[in-house]
């Protein structure tokens, strides 16, 4: 993650030069006299630094919600939308866009009341119908499928805005300073910290709940809670970032192929993977086909698609 952070200061459209950007961060440590102009220091501490944290904070919230899911679900391949958060979340930036377009900062706060709209009105669907993560996937099914169907009826509606809803729907990091890293780090820094603590909670659940109720586990609470904090996660990393897909499936995969399956190295490993991940494919997104950039959701397709297909090979195989 660290590498990755450095590697997306040091490259940019703007050419500031790898060793005078080095020195740069050098006498920002040691109080030391800055090589850059001031120019070149805000595009450093107030275009690329602030990108970079975000994208760190947005890849590491779904990829340790994605690990969450994953072990309160059973199934390798749930993800962290999977609970109606995408699709609230899009509802929600589809109206601020189409009622008010000028209210840019606005946006992110309806995408976050939105996904968490979805992911309780799931919640409540899933109570009034039974209980269980089976009973819930489904409410989230329905959920997501009501709310994507609202989101259609309302950009159809306002043809005029699809460019920019969908613009939002693939994904960017494009900061206007460090108010969205202000905005989003609460709330991912102590969920992560929640999920973290799950972990052994979460290894216990893997073995079937009676087996954990018999070592004095509530299963309903643990489930409520994981799913509580990985939920919260998910709409702050959607609030900022827009829907970036599969970050959350691929990063908990490969980080269970190198350093196994308890969750209690899995969840805090997800997180550094999953900033370091996003970083890597901000850069990308940003650089490829500079001046101009690409969504970032289009990268992590690029290389999730694949891996999302090699994964289900694998099920299929019982590997």
């Amino acid at each position: 993650m660290v590498l990755a952070a450095l590697s997306s200061l040091l490259l940019g459209v703007s050419s500031l030069g790898y060793h005078r950007v080095l020195q740069e961060i050098w006498a920002q440590v040691t109080g030391g006299v800055s090589p850059l102009s001031s120019r070149e220091a805000a595009i450093l501490w107030y275009l690329r630094a602030p990108r970079v944290v975000l994208a760190a904070l947005v890849g590491g919230a779904l990829a340790i919600s994605g690990a969450a899911f994953q072990g309160v679900f059973r199934n390798p391949l749930a993800d962290p939308y999977l609970l109606g958060a995408a699709a609230g979340a899009g509802l929600g930036a589809t109206i601020i866009v189409v009622s008010a377009p000028s209210w840019s900062i606005a946006l992110p706060l309806a995408a976050f009341v939105g996904a968490l709209g979805g992911v309780g009105l799931s919640w409540v669907l899933s109570q009034s119908a039974g209980s269980g993560p089976a009973t819930l996937l489904l409410a989230g099914v329905a959920v997501a499928s009501f709310l994507t169907a609202v989101q259609t009826f309302v950009q159809q509606a306002n043809i005029e805005t699809i460019q920019r809803v969908y613009s939002w729907m693939l994904g960017g990091l494009n900061t206007t300073g460090w108010r969205e890293v202000v905005l989003s780090l609460p709330y991912i820094a102590v969920t992560s910290v929640v999920l973290w603590l799950c972990g052994r909670l979460l290894d216990v659940l893997a073995v079937g709940d009676e087996e954990a109720a018999s070592l004095g586990i509530r299963p309903a609470r643990v489930r409520m809670l994981v799913l509580g904090a990985a939920s919260l996660s998910t709409a702050a990393a959607v609030s900022v970032g827009g829907l970036i897909g599969f970050v959350g499936i691929v990063v908990p995969h490969i980080v269970r192929l190198l350093a196994g399956a308890s969750y209690r190295i899995v969840l805090p490993l997800s997180l550094l993977g999953g900033a370091a991940f996003l970083i890597v494919a901000d850069e990308i997104a940003r650089t490829i086909l500079a001046p101009a950039e690409l969504p970032i959701g289009v990268i992590t397709a690029f290389t999730g698609a694949p891996f999302f297909l090699l994964v289900l090979r694998m099920n299929r195989a019982g590997r």
